[in-house]
């Protein structure tokens, strides 16, 4: 609109891609060029400050950054691109006048990629496309702009969406060009199209103050942090502000400080206009989603919608007779609800809620991982507890029952085809398309139902030798699609409290997979392995050899034991039944039964059986 007043000294974007394509090097490269962070040696990835993101390789939590090219600020915001952190992504897309999409250059648009360029389309943002990782001994960058030109019409893009600019890049060598034959010396050619083609931020500083709020960050010392996008008006330190709340009721507050990015770092301001991203602090009750304004005219701006939890799981305190001798420092229910209460507050993907008559809670995600992340931060925080099997939310429309349906994307050798779709098959998959890529693989779609999927991520990477490649993403509540098969195993019981016995585990070897080693602290109750004859199992992981004044030849060997099973959070999640639960402390996973003692479980059964 011709009366519309932009700032020209202000950028603001987000780069947007699936997992793994290369979003954090990137901007690692464009904060080196233009000196707005000055890197150590050997140092990278330094957006994923979470040590969390640096071991998975994988950015949990969007975060913010600035530069300044020929005087332009550019505020970029990192965004995550697993589905399971969608959320953050809906968000960011708030803030934010352009995107930048980032393809891989040798695998081309993956699940993640779509869901992501599809919330930017939906925003009428105008993606800049850019084919990353062209230092890939396969790329083949031609094909993958092509292929990303039809994901964008399967989308319905806008003619003008359409019209997207092209840069090729490689964050790692620190490149950018707009041809493959020019010469590959900086990321300047990325920044200037930036600059030409981000629109700059609408922004009239002579309205009412308005800022939407988009993420929260918490403060021991200043409290409840607010980040947004200013988007009319102007605020300083010290000013009175009104919260208009997502149900459009008004509170009031005060500014007590203001903070923007320089680089990577807070620096504090005294005055922040329209168009700028800041953090504002002295707003105790703000939400994400509410509108702070200027207390003489309170007006809010559209709330965000945000996607709803697809998976839930309960959490309580570690009941189990080991509790509180692994170093866990908060062992209480009160602690445990605290810190996922907290977590709610800034997580707007996190829903807690009281599960009545007990000391448990209800804790819903967008996904396994979403909830996984959860925990380990937790448990390195030095929390102990237990959870339960994670479950799929189910939705009632009339007199039918509605559950969440995923997209599947497999890429495998041609010789594991037959076995993934089996086993996909048995859990009632549907294939959409199949399809021969051009290093040889086979790329297979599925469309299958979320509880389906619970637990088959071990199976696949044992059926596939650890050499296939699975990607997920959220797709729509479908009717229900019944009975699915259960874990064909049984489990391996521990009948009581002691050390385990590297005798007693090799005589317990045959009937199946080990989950304990020797010297090992056990209880009554606690999972010490699987059965593979199909049915729970007590057993003595306690039993040492009997001791005769009479030796044999060859009896009195090394006993020679298969290393136990990792005892991973992805690993235990997947595999427990309803009627366990993993215990977690800041040093041991374990598994345990619900009921601890043998006539406790017969009591249940027995109470199940006579309904």
């Amino acid at each position: 609109m011709p009366n519309q007043k932009r700032r020209k000294d202000v950028r603001n974007l987000a780069i947007i891609a699936h997992v793994d394509h290369g979003k954090t090097t990137l901007i690692d490269a464009l904060l080196k060029y233009t000196g707005a962070y000055e890197f150590k040696q050997g140092e990278t990835a330094i957006m994923d400050s979470n040590p969390l993101e640096k071991e998975r390789g994988i950015t949990i939590l969007s975060k913010n950054a600035s530069l300044q090219y020929k005087g332009v600020q550019f505020n970029l915001v990192d965004t995550p691109g697993h589905a399971d952190f969608g959320s953050e992504v809906e968000r960011i897309l708030k803030m934010v006048d352009g995107v930048l999409l980032l393809v891989d250059a040798f695998e081309g648009p993956m699940p993640q990629t779509k869901f992501v360029l599809k919330k930017s389309l939906e925003l009428h943002l105008k993606p800049i496309l850019v084919i990353n990782k062209l230092d890939r001994p396969n790329a083949r960058p031609e094909e993958v702009t092509d292929m990303t030109f039809d994901l964008f019409c399967e989308l319905n893009a806008t003619d003008e969406q359409l019209d997207f600019p092209i840069v090729y890049a490689s964050g790692k060598d620190g490149y950018a060009i707009l041809d493959l034959d020019e010469p590959r010396d900086s990321v300047k050619p990325l920044l200037e199209t930036i600059l030409h083609r981000v629109l700059p931020p609408i922004a009239n500083p002579d309205l009412p103050f308005q800022m939407l709020v988009t993420m929260l960050d918490y403060d021991s010392y200043v409290g409840r942090i607010a980040i947004g996008r200013v988007f009319h008006g102007s605020v300083r330190v010290g000013d009175a502000v009104a919260l208009v709340k997502r149900d459009g009721t008004v509170t009031r507050g005060r500014v007590t400080k203001i903070m923007k990015y320089r680089g990577l770092v807070r620096i504090e301001v005294d005055e922040a206009i329209a168009g700028d991203i800041i953090l504002i602090s002295g707003i105790e009750d703000v939400e994400v989603g509410e509108t702070l304004t200027c207390v003489e005219e309170p007006k809010g701006l559209p709330t965000i919608k945000i996607d709803e939890p697809t998976i839930s799981m309960n959490f309580s305190h570690n009941t189990s007779p080991l509790s509180g001798k692994d170093g866990g420092r908060f062992l209480t229910s009160r602690h445990i609800r605290e810190r996922l209460l907290h977590e709610a507050m800034i997580n707007v993907g996190i829903k807690v809620e009281e599960i009545a008559g007990t000391e448990r809670l209800k804790v819903s995600g967008r996904g396994e991982l979403h909830l996984a992340i959860l925990i380990e931060t937790m448990r390195r925080e030095g929390y102990e507890m237990e959870v339960s099997r994670p479950q799929v939310i189910l939705k009632k429309m009339g007199s039918q029952t509605l559950e969440p349906v995923e997209e599947v994307v497999i890429e495998v050798e041609d010789e594991y085809q037959g076995v993934v779709m089996q086993a996909l098959g048995a859990r009632k998959a549907q294939m959409r398309d199949l399809k021969t890529t051009s290093a040889g693989t086979r790329r297979m779609e599925f469309v299958i139902a979320s509880r389906a999927l619970i637990g088959f991520r071990g199976d696949f990477l044992m059926i596939t030798r650890g050499s296939g490649i699975m990607y997920q993403n959220f797709l729509e509540y479908q009717t229900h699609k019944g009975e699915l098969p259960k874990r064909q195993s049984g489990v391996l019981i521990s009948h009581e409290y002691g050390d385990a016995v590297a005798y007693a585990l090799y005589n317990l070897q045959p009937r199946g997979e080990i989950f304990v080693k020797p010297g090992e602290k056990l209880y009554q109750g606690m999972i010490v392995g699987v059965n593979n004859k199909g049915t729970d199992f007590v057993v003595n992981a306690l039993r040492r050899k009997k001791l005769t004044n009479m030796r044999a030849s060859g009896s009195d060997q090394a006993i020679a034991l298969i290393p136990p099973r990792q005892m991973t959070l992805e690993f235990t999640l997947e595999f427990i039944n309803d009627d366990e639960l993993v215990e977690i402390t800041p040093k041991h996973i374990r598994l345990r039964k619900l009921h601890l003692t043998e006539i406790d479980r017969k009591r249940v059964r027995h109470s199940a059986q006579s309904k």
